[in-house]
């Protein structure tokens, strides 16, 4: 297996206080899913901001690789390569 990727987490403002206000964060990760997994261990109070208690990433979040929502790809099993950028965005509604 190649060496795991290191990408960016971006965390947006609203959740910066669960990982010390860091405005992004530096993984080594092959998908999605071990990037949340990371993020279960290194910042525990971000992940349960971000997945419920099943694992699965809040109805209220967006999680993007680069510029495609994951929704779109392989959902948290998408592949990661070395420096994407994974964006977490709160839905945005409204009238």
């Amino acid at each position: 297996m190649s060496p795991t990727p290191t990408i960016t987490l971006h965390v947006p403002g609203p959740l910066r206080t669960y990982c010390g206000g860091a405005s992004q964060l530096s993984i080594s990760a092959h998908t999605v899913r071990a990037a949340l997994e990371d993020l279960e261990r290194s910042q525990s109070a971000l992940y349960r901001n971000v997945c419920d208690e099943t694992g699965t990433v809040r109805r209220h979040l967006n999680v993007f690789v680069n510029s495609d929502h994951v929704r779109d790809l392989a959902g948290v099993d998408t592949m990661l390569t070395p420096g994407d950028v994974v964006t977490i965005l709160p839905a945005v509604s409204g009238g």
